[in-house]
């Protein structure tokens, strides 16, 4: 029977999601089932047009051990086609997660090791506390980062990953943002709130379909070569907002110098 108490889902009156992983006994290390749990409340934040944001955060003591023990040893005993389809569904996770129509907010206290290291590089903004640490911990145990591996890259570039892929050193949340991985450090896990409250005022004042289009921009574009054609597809995403129906709505707002109506304050 899923334990519903893993993976906890809320979503406050100003529609902002909280997606805690709620294991902290363990660490918040994930299996099977939490992945399983993670991705159909991504559905569900997805699907509602209540959301207008998402805070990742977890209960306890450290953000992420990474994969669960006991998921690990049974999945050491499957078949190859039994393990390609269990890495599959963690693939789906880190895509749904990178790949959201929302804002993502990612909230790191403590350790993130493995996989959580992953789950922060899909989010679109990082904090973490200052006592957080970073671990790319896989080939300490004869295994590699690879589902991962696409989003952290991304994250921190091929040089610092040829370094911590390979030596499974931990790094700190001060190095983390120096990479890129973390966008702001708080002195302590208390101010996390605070810092994500902070974020999600700004992110409320924004157009959610501008967000979401602009998110896509910013994946069609990226490590691209800037050729005619991604001239001319960034010269049609642009007129496409600008006659849709929130982009007729801000530009109308701000020529009539008034809140648009996504403003709901």
């Amino acid at each position: 029977m899923t334990d519903t108490t893993r993976v906890l889902l809320e979503v406050d009156d100003q529609g902002i999601a909280q997606l805690t992983l709620n294991r902290p006994e363990v660490h918040n290390a994930f299996d099977d089932d939490v992945i399983n749990q993670l991705i159909s409340c991504l559905k569900e934040v997805s699907d509602s047009t209540a959301v207008r944001a998402l805070i990742l955060r977890s209960n306890g003591k450290n953000f992420s051990a990474g994969a669960d023990l006991a998921w690990m040893k049974r999945m050491a005993q499957n078949s190859h086609q039994e393990n390609l389809e269990d890495a599959g569904r963690l693939a789906e996770l880190m895509e749904r997660l990178n790949s959201l129509n929302k804002p993502t907010i990612g909230l790191v206290q403590g350790a993130a090791y493995g996989g959580a290291v992953g789950l922060a590089a899909c989010c679109d903004i990082v904090i973490a506390s200052a006592e957080a640490q970073f671990c790319l911990s896989e080939v300490k145990i004869g295994l590699i980062p690879a589902v991962i591996s696409p989003y952290v890259v991304r994250a921190i570039g091929e040089r610092q990953s040829r370094r911590y892929f390979l030596t499974a050193e931990p790094f700190s949340a001060e190095q983390a943002c120096d990479f890129g991985l973390v966008h702001e450090v708080v002195a302590t896990s208390e101010l996390l709130s605070d810092a994500a409250a902070r974020f999600t005022k700004q992110l409320r004042k924004n157009s959610p379909q501008g967000m979401h289009a602009a998110k896509e921009l910013i994946f069609a574009v990226s490590s691209k070569v800037i050729n005619p054609a991604v001239i001319d597809d960034t010269a049609q995403r642009i007129a496409d907002i600008r006659v849709s129906a929130e982009g007729q709505e801000g530009l109308s707002a701000f020529l009539e110098k008034r809140k648009p109506n996504w403003i709901q304050e």
